[in-house]
């Protein structure tokens, strides 16, 4: 059996993007390897801890750079277990350039193949991104496999576009466990509508944060009737006081915070039209977007340079895209989709199909196995 180390920036219970792909992936293989996980821990002191069965060793983060973790003892535990557990395979989550560092230097203490998970390339620290250049190319030279969420992200990544032949588009999973609970969803999807009867709801969510783009949200939502459209905003963040402040005026939109599994889940189910108004690269996939159209729901976006956002939702098949930033087309895709119905239930039922047919657990699943048994 094959032997497996995960190596990511934190790890579950710690709630984010990439820690729950590392999590997917680890879940996907279980069976077929043995397999372990190291990364910083999210609280505090050195740990190690199980879960789902798998190893998770935590070591302790000593403060921050640019939001690079720091751990003056994580070369020690990493070089451990290299030694120790004498890994067949190494999966590597990028960007997490201090960790790179020193998995360069320990390579020869074993003779492990490295897939290079490349999340999004270093875009918002310019100055950080081009001092870790040569690291970069030293680790995707290194690779035996590098793998992509979107095949737009390796046309137009300043990196990966030189390594296309080492790539490989796993599109991230969409994990429906937050839709377990039907009855209470349902519950709260039906007192959600009834709040709102005879309007249309639009939904959007995610952290508060300016790439995110719920600001351009919220200048879109003044523009539609208040009497027709409601729209509420699920999250929250650095900029949450700044986007009560821009919406205190306007009845139709609500700011609403930070939702449990079944509140995001009923205003999921219940909206008409899924709003996911993210502007920069740093949006890499969109896990928020396959979720609302898992629901059937047809979504509005911006159109964003090499993210993966426009592969996600296919314009005019799935849903509207507009020009980035644009948040007055927002608003008028918006509208096209309120007017009517038959478009919005067409463009809803494609978006339902397109997450079926590609970015489901099973499909996740069945790829990471096919690349760790190739390698």
């Amino acid at each position: 059996m094959q032997k497996v180390l995960h190596i990511s920036k934190y790890y579950h219970p710690f709630v984010g993007g990439i820690e729950q792909v590392a999590r997917d992936i680890v879940t996907s293989l279980e069976g077929s390897c043995e397999q372990k996980v190291i990364c910083f821990n999210h609280e505090s002191g050195n740990k190690k801890d199980i879960v789902d069965g798998v190893e998770i060793n935590r070591v302790n983060c000593q403060c921050k750079v640019a939001s690079q973790s720091i751990a003056f003892g994580y070369k020690k535990q990493l070089k451990k277990l290299i030694v120790e557990f004498n890994p067949d395979v190494v999966i590597f989550h990028y960007p997490n350039p201090f960790v790179a560092h020193y998995l360069l230097k320990l390579k020869k203490k074993g003779n492990f193949k490295l897939i290079l998970y490349w999340h999004l390339d270093i875009v918002k620290q310019k100055i950080l991104g081009k001092f870790f250049n040569g690291q970069n190319h030293k680790l995707l030279k290194l690779a035996s496999k590098v793998v992509a969420t979107s095949p737009d992200y390796v046309d137009t990544s300043v990196y990966l576009s030189q390594y296309k032949d080492k790539c490989v588009v796993i599109p991230c999973a969409f994990n429906d466990s937050r839709f377990d609970d039907k009855e209470a969803i349902n519950k709260a999807a039906t007192n959600i509508k009834n709040r709102n009867e005879g309007k249309l709801i639009c939904f959007g969510f995610g952290r508060h944060v300016p790439y995110k783009g719920l600001d351009y949200l919220v200048r879109a939502a003044k523009l539609l009737d208040p009497d027709k459209y409601m729209v509420y905003i699920g999250g929250q963040g650095p900029m949450t006081e700044e986007l009560r402040a821009m919406s205190e005026d306007h009845h139709n939109i609500v700011i609403l915070g930070r939702l449990t599994d079944i509140e995001l889940a009923g205003y999921l189910q219940a909206c008409d039209i899924f709003c996911f108004p993210s502007i920069t690269k740093n949006e890499a996939f969109g896990i928020g977007l396959v979720e609302g159209m898992s629901c059937g729901h047809p979504a509005v976006t911006f159109k964003i340079a090499g993210s993966g956002v426009n592969y996600v939702s296919i314009h005019n098949e799935t849903g509207i895209t507009v020009p980035n930033g644009d948040y007055e087309a927002y608003a008028k895709a918006i509208e096209k989709l309120g007017d009517n119905q038959e478009l919005r239930q067409a463009f809803g039922n494609s978006a339902r199909q397109r997450v079926l047919d590609n970015f489901t657990l099973e499909k996740f699943a069945e790829k990471i196995n096919k690349l760790v048994k190739e390698i």
